[in-house]
């Protein structure tokens, strides 16, 4: 051990996702990389390339450690034994794998627990994808990066070149003594932030309010849930999305929030059942900007109400003002009482129960904005960038999205038990987009029968 001990504590919204891993299914996120001719790549170059960056990102080389009683909130402390080979794989197989056995194993890889003893990621590099091409299945526990800074994070591993190496690794873990003397630090800093805490409070006692005053309508979305996960993806034009929502005067979330709501209405339509609103859970980030020098989480959680029936047009009027509201509010302050309120649940034993019973939402839907520019690998352009999403509790389908280089990726995550359905909705959104006319000859879906990206 060497260089002087450091206090990399986690946030009270990294402690909401630690605490909310209680679930059959991990809370673990990542992103799938598709490598155009990455098929020539030699695994050992990726692995070294990876390697050459983790100086970059410290946290990848820490693990989370627990502290006494008293010491305050859980801290990141460098991992003395890292080893890159616990991190990183390679996944052969016989021969090219189709992009839906691609995403069946991100499915797999993002609902395998990460072990607790060591930093809280995976890589997982799968040679030969069809055509000619390879991928990076990237997994990481919530607790670490959310959205935003899990992009940061990608683009600093993907950056050229090799990083500046950090001499002081590993440094030592703080004595009992100065974590004691740091929390009370932290403690008289909470007391001069006091007035911003309790408008941060009030704003969340509004936003959980009305969370509470939405109750999910009871539906077959809304069924406890096993650990397997399936995966599909669509692909449409971020460009046109945009054009769309300028045209009614919203956001291209706004948009996909209406036609999300829209395909989850035909799928109970041919369930025989019908809802005309669901009550959706959408965070907003609360970081200024992305950086690998602020991973963790900084977000919030906000209950949108989406109807399902009616016009595209009117639908999506509905839901911009909703949206429209929860943003001009303190963005992330619902944390302020989640967080508390989710670990004295976890504390008295019953949170697995809630989040398998809760009705305060229908799904998550989230949506992040990714790189504009083009990234590469290895000289290998990425053609794509697939996000990993987790759903848990009774939720048993959720979506995540997220753009890059001018295209808008959706993943549709489903438990394929109580949502055997998947490729329905997955049609069902298709036809959504297609009625806006946004759906480009680009578009992808993975559903079985349809043909995948170009």
């Amino acid at each position: 051990m060497r260089g002087r001990p450091q206090v990399d504590r986690l946030s009270p919204d990294d402690l909401m996702s630690l605490v909310g891993d209680t679930s059959a299914a991990p809370i673990q996120v990542g992103a799938v990389l598709i490598l155009d001719d990455g098929a020539t790549l030699d695994p050992a170059a990726v692995r070294s390339a990876l390697e050459q960056r983790l100086p970059a990102v410290p946290r990848l080389r820490r693990r989370l450690a627990l502290v006494p009683l008293g010491c305050g909130r859980p801290l990141w402390v460098d991992h003395p034994a890292f080893d890159l080979d616990e991190h990183f794989s390679v996944r052969p197989a016989a021969g090219p794998v189709t992009r839906q056995e691609l995403l069946d194993v991100a499915a797999e890889l993002v609902a395998t627990p990460l072990p607790p003893d060591r930093p809280l990621w995976s890589a997982t590099f799968v040679p030969e994808v069809e055509p000619g091409r390879a991928a990076l299945v990237v997994v990481l526990h919530h607790v670490l990066a959310d959205g935003v800074a899990g992009l940061a994070l990608l683009g600093d591993l993907l950056d050229v070149g090799a990083a500046p190496a950090d001499p002081s690794f590993p440094r030592r873990e703080p004595a009992p003594a100065y974590l004691v003397l740091d929390a009370l630090m932290s403690r008289l800093g909470s007391l001069r932030r006091l007035p911003a805490t309790l408008l941060r409070l009030a704003t969340a006692v509004v936003e959980v309010g009305s969370a509470l005053g939405s109750t999910a309508e009871r539906s077959s979305l809304n069924r406890p849930t096993g650990p397997s996960r399936c995966l599909r993806t669509v692909s449409t034009d971020l460009r046109e999305m945009r054009t769309v929502a300028h045209r009614y005067g919203a956001t291209v979330n706004d948009v996909l929030l209406t036609v999300t709501a829209g395909a989850l209405g035909d799928l109970l339509a041919g369930r025989g059942e019908q809802l005309d609103r669901l009550v959706v859970s959408v965070p907003f980030s609360s970081r200024p900007r992305s950086s690998v020098g602020g991973l963790g989480n900084h977000s919030g959680v906000v209950p949108v109400v989406l109807p399902t029936l009616g016009s595209f047009r009117v639908r999506l009027a509905s839901v911009a003002a909703s949206t429209r509201v929860a943003k001009r509010r303190q963005r992330g302050a619902s944390t302020a009482v989640l967080g508390p309120a989710f670990r004295v649940l976890d504390r008295l034993g019953v949170y697995k129960y809630f989040v398998e019973h809760q009705r305060l939402i229908h799904t998550f839907i989230s949506n992040v904005r990714g790189p504009e520019q083009a990234l590469q690998l290895l000289g290998c352009p990425l053609i794509e960038l697939i996000p990993l999403s987790r759903t848990y509790g009774n939720v048993t389908v959720a979506f995540t999205a997220l753009s890059y280089h001018g295209r808008l990726v959706i993943t549709i995550n489903a438990d394929p038990e109580t949502c055997p359905d998947v490729d329905r909705l997955c049609q069902a959104l298709i036809a959504q987009l297609e009625a806006l006319h946004v759906c480009s000859p680009q578009l992808t879906s993975t559903s079985p029968g349809t043909p995948g990206a170009p």
